[in-house]
């Protein structure tokens, strides 16, 4: 079962690479070199909808938490386990519309753009410095720049469930997956700062709606 996930960014946000480039910012954005178009790593979405679906299993009444952290385990895997127990849930990087990819690709391919002003269109640089709690002035030094995504952006993952239709685990997991998603509130470097505030659905908001009301049903006991 193939999915999408889509990401709207309500504020800037950086998805940090874990270094900066020098003499311009100290931490910058993840983003395909070939390019200039910033993404966000499958590998780093997947570990923040397995923190939310953490949080949220371990705030359901222990009567049920054993059944939802068997979901989560179906669809995420046991961490620290081998390759055989990964979860039936594969999530692929989270990127700009295939259409506009496909339009700044055959564009830099025609040496029309260069990926620098891609990466400059899509991203602004934003910098802060630490403040002395006693005098209330900037700490010498600690100026820092990041570049970040700008709000308003919207990203997309592919999301597969590899699961079959007749699978009787399936149900409970996509109806933990849309709460999951719908718990994603913020990622990014800065997030704890105002940065990365974003708005999650999986198909369609109404789609994402409908599986988190199987959820809740299913959480009070209206479903087995």
């Amino acid at each position: 079962m193939k999915l999408q996930l889509h990401l709207t960014l309500l504020s800037d946000a950086t998805f940090g690479r874990g270094d900066g480039v020098a003499g311009l910012v100290d931490q910058e954005v993840e983003y395909d070199a070939a390019t200039g178009l910033p993404f966000l790593r499958g590998r780093t979405l997947r570990g923040l909808l397995v923190e939310e679906c953490a949080n949220i299993v371990s705030a359901l009444p222990k009567s049920v938490q054993l059944r939802w952290d068997q979901a989560g385990r179906y669809l995420f895997g046991i961490p620290g386990s081998g390759l055989d127990s990964d979860g039936c849930l594969i999530v692929g990087a989270a990127q700009l519309p295939s259409e506009l990819r496909r339009a700044v690709t055959a564009a830099v391919e025609a040496k029309q753009l260069a990926p620098t002003a891609v990466l400059e269109s899509l991203t602004a640089i934003r910098r802060q410095t630490a403040v002395n709690n006693q005098t209330g002035a900037p700490d010498e030094g600690s100026l820092r720049s990041m570049r970040v995504v700008l709000r308003q952006t919207t990203i997309t993952a592919d999301l597969e469930l590899l699961a079959a239709e007749d699978d009787p685990a399936r149900a409970d997991g996509l109806a933990l997956l849309a709460a999951s998603v719908l718990a994603l509130r913020r990622a990014g470097t800065g997030r704890n700062r105002g940065r990365g505030r974003i708005q999650a659905y999986l198909e369609s908001a109404v789609y994402t709606a409908e599986l988190f009301e199987q959820f809740q049903t299913r959480v009070t006991g209206g479903a087995t």
